[in-house]
């Protein structure tokens, strides 16, 4: 049977604690006990349905984390403040010192930071290398490799890993495949092709309007019952707690997911097919002439498309501002980092989210001063928004009348 992601998460059952069809907030910090046996009970982790203090646990992160869970299909997951909250304690979760990470060379550039400057304060060392060739990775791997952490889609690039590849890899050396699936929710399920945890950053789409920061941990109980225990848990003891308030935000917007993902992939593949055919230096997964189109397909969900991010080359750091300020002012979308908004965002990732990456690395990977990543939004009339993109790159010489 086809795993239904949008199917788990609609069929889950939530009522406030007056009927609310949306789960109540709570509102707390902090949680009474009518027995000081509870309290040391629950501190321990052995009374269920009972909560201490807001930092272990909430009723309306542990919704959140329910409905996520349910998405990935993994057994639970933990709701954390930010993506880098849930990237870096699964990290330091899984590795201690002298031992090793093979990581995918195009990933999001605070990752990037994390593994490349500061775990090796703390004596762990990461390879980075072409995740999307089996043989390099499985080259790569040492006695004291604990992880291989990739991108489904990659950032900015959009280098597509062969997760089923991978996770045959990492079974067979008794490894831990850690996926960021943050650019293809509900497209590409990586639990059901192999992979043992999955993160989102959830201030992307899974969010959508660009009006708060969060991260999720998707896994195993024994996993995030790791994370999360009191004496050596990273998510515990590191705080990177999510607020109430904004998991209920998240949990609303979570419904509405496989609508907008639809329209963001539909909005993404016109204007790839468009750009594309006027000539321009297009990456889009959704185009035959992207290197893993194939591959992707083999992994995808079909109903949800190839998602929403695009690249396209324009040659110079110049032109990329010049266009990026043009299409601004024509009311296009917005220069900007992050993606997954209504409004299609873009930036130059070279000089923005990539920047942590040193130029000699970036040239190496394939990441021009030229190009642009756009997170196409949900635009209704996506004829008109390319005919005015067009409009702009011919005014700016980028592309002939």
């Amino acid at each position: 049977m086809a795993f239904k992601p949008a199917n788990n998460i609609q069929d889950l059952q939530y009522f406030g604690e007056f009927g609310g069809v949306n789960p109540s907030i709570s509102d707390s910090s902090t949680y009474t006990f009518l027995s000081a046996k509870t309290m040391f009970d629950t501190f321990e982790g052995n009374a269920d349905g009972c909560y201490l203090y807001s930092r272990h646990s909430s009723p309306s992160n542990l919704y959140l984390g329910e409905a996520l869970a349910a998405m990935e299909g993994t057994e639970t997951a933990n709701v954390t403040a930010s993506g880098m909250g849930a990237i870096t304690p699964v990290i330091l979760q899984l590795c201690s010192t002298g031992d090793h990470i093979i990581s995918s060379r195009t990933i999001y550039g605070g990752t990037y930071a994390f593994l490349k400057n500061f775990t090796p304060r703390l004596g762990i060392s990461t390879s980075f290398i072409d995740i999307t060739k089996l043989d390099i990775v499985e080259a790569a791997i040492k006695e004291n490799t604990k992880i291989i952490f990739c991108e489904s889609v990659s950032n900015p690039l959009l280098e597509v890993a062969d997760l089923k590849g991978l996770a045959k890899l990492a079974k067979k050396h008794d490894l831990k495949l850690v996926v960021d699936n943050t650019f293809s929710p509900l497209s590409i399920s990586p639990i059901q092709l192999g992979a043992e945890i999955v993160i989102h950053s959830l201030t992307k789409f899974i969010n959508g309007s660009s009006d708060t920061v969060g991260g999720v941990v998707c896994g195993t109980q024994k996993f995030i019952d790791d994370l999360r225990n009191v004496n050596d848990g990273a998510c515990m003891l590191l705080g990177s707690t999510m607020d109430s308030f904004r998991a209920a935000s998240i949990l609303k917007n979570l419904r509405t997911l496989h609508i907008r993902m639809q329209q963001h992939s539909k909005n993404g593949l016109f204007l790839a097919e468009k750009f594309e055919a006027d000539g321009l230096k297009t990456v889009y997964p959704g185009l035959q002439s992207h290197p893993s189109h194939k591959l992707f397909k083999s992994m995808m969900n079909p109903q949800y498309g190839f998602g929403g991010m695009l690249t396209i080359d324009v040659g110079t750091s110049h032109k990329a501002n010049e266009l990026m300020e043009l299409m601004q002012k024509k009311n296009l979308g917005y220069l900007a980092v992050s993606l997954g908004f209504y409004k299609t965002l873009f930036s130059a990732p070279g000089s923005s989210t990539s920047s942590e990456i040193p130029e000699e690395e970036q040239k190496e990977m394939g990441l021009s001063e030229g190009l642009i990543r756009f997170s196409i939004g949900l635009d209704a009339d996506i004829e008109r928004t390319y005919q005015t993109m067009k409009t702009c790159m011919v005014e700016l010489n980028i592309l002939k009348p």
